[in-house]
């Protein structure tokens, strides 16, 4: 048996190692995105065009989703040597402790049919399209501000749809976030930078708050009906994908034929996508390092949930956040706007007031007497429904779920109401 400290030492440093792997593969998800869509190649009629193409991508995204299935069978199976192991006395303390972790993330029953996830799948595929479709048109940073504007509307439908009631810390968060997301959708619509890098901030902004909204109404439809299942995160998220990725790939047919603005003015151009992937090398490591980012993302997310807390987790996409803001002055994708500085501290700020994280004195904080929701902003490029239990303790029951962001960015929320 190892000893108490060295096992305390390899723990932290794995929770580190995971933390910051999180981190890395998130940023990677919508950086890649961006570096496809300001890419060049030439396409299906000779031309040496930008990557345009937001529906592929997104259907790539959902690719990526899916890719998390494979990650439940190998974890699963991983598990039950694990437990197999754990029946040799030398073994029982390490191998009981990794079984713990690894039934965390592959826990479930398989009561249900995966066509539960069909409704809340075809929520996200409109919600991913639309922010792909943003992205397009804005800065990768403002992208990714602005999909704090989940909480406003999450919050809000709980209240109408769920007969939910926010504590009064709450509402003043979502009120500071508000605030941030001013500043920051204002800061892109003034940013001096190229054509190029933001064709359309306004049209960027209006796309991606969008589907915010889309999202919001994901978490309605997944509490109302999905809460009754107990299903493992990573295989939630496979069979969204799987959903996702089929139902855009029929629609990839008639936008084919729709009047756009890819190439051949039509809505969306598949084969045009391949061409240009195979002209542009950029553009097609781009593409698997958006595939491959997300499947990694919702694996160390799930774990830096599970090992710590959804809070870390929030503390790490904000971290991630920031990441690709610093990465996108360094590369030039846009030049540093001072009211943009101002409002991401207001997002982050607002996000910890609503929920409590960051106290106000003058404000009730006792969940088992008052009902709520709680929202945390984490990345998914994925999603979890709020059938995600934690556990019940103190007469509290606590869902947690997750909704796929795109370009790598999940939203978990947690539900607490009071029984």
């Amino acid at each position: 048996l190892r000893r108490p400290k060295e096992e305390m030492s390899n723990s932290y440093m794995s929770t580190v190692i995971i933390g910051v792997l999180m981190v890395f593969f998130g940023s990677i998800n919508t950086i890649s995105t961006k570096l496809a869509d300001l890419s060049e190649a030439k396409n299906s009629q000779g031309e040496k065009k930008e990557f345009n193409h937001p529906f592929f991508q997104a259907a790539c995204m959902f690719f990526g989703e899916v890719m998390c299935l494979l990650v439940y069978k190998l974890s699963t199976r991983f598990n039950r040597r694990s437990q197999k192991a754990a029946n040799r006395p030398e073994y029982v303390q390490i191998e009981n402790q990794v079984s713990d972790e690894q039934d965390e993330r592959v826990r479930g029953d398989q009561n249900w049919s995966a066509m539960i996830f069909l409704l809340p799948a075809l929520c996200d595929m409109t919600a991913t399209s639309l922010s792909y479709l943003g992205l397009t048109w804005t800065y990768a940073s403002i992208f990714q501000m602005l999909r704090g504007a989940v909480m406003i509307f999450t919050g809000i439908f709980s209240v109408i749809f769920l007969k939910r009631r926010l504590r009064n810390h709450q509402w003043v968060g979502m009120f500071v976030v508000l605030c941030g997301l001013v500043l920051v959708g204002v800061s892109s619509v003034l940013a001096p930078g190229s054509s190029s890098e933001a064709p359309n901030p306004v049209g960027g902004i209006v796309a991606i708050v969008s589907a915010q909204v889309v999202q919001a109404g994901q978490m309605v439809v997944e509490e109302k009906f999905l809460s009754k299942y107990d299903v493992a995160p990573l295989q939630a998220v496979g069979w969204e994908g799987f959903w996702g990725l089929s139902v855009l790939s029929i629609l990839l047919i008639p936008m084919y034929w729709i009047p756009g603005t890819t190439t051949g003015g039509r809505l969306e151009n598949a084969p045009d996508a391949f061409i240009q992937m195979g002209n542009n090398p950029v553009i097609m490591t781009a593409i698997l390092g958006n595939i491959t980012s997300i499947a990694f993302f919702n694996y160390f997310g799930v774990t830096v949930t599970r090992r710590i807390s959804a809070t870390t987790r929030m503390v790490l996409d904000s971290v991630r956040t920031l990441v690709i803001w610093v990465f996108s002055l360094v590369v030039g994708w846009e030049k540093f706007q001072y009211m943009q500085a101002v409002g991401f501290p207001f997002l982050i700020i607002g996000m910890f007031i609503y929920n409590g994280s960051l106290k106000i004195p003058c404000f009730k904080y006792e969940e088992e007497k008052e009902g709520g929701i709680e929202v945390h902003i984490e990345e998914k490029e994925s999603s979890f429904p709020p059938f995600l239990s934690e556990g019940k303790e103190s007469g509290t029951h606590t869902d947690n779920q997750s909704i796929q962001q795109p370009g790598g960015l999940t939203t978990a929320v947690t539900l607490r109401t009071a029984s």
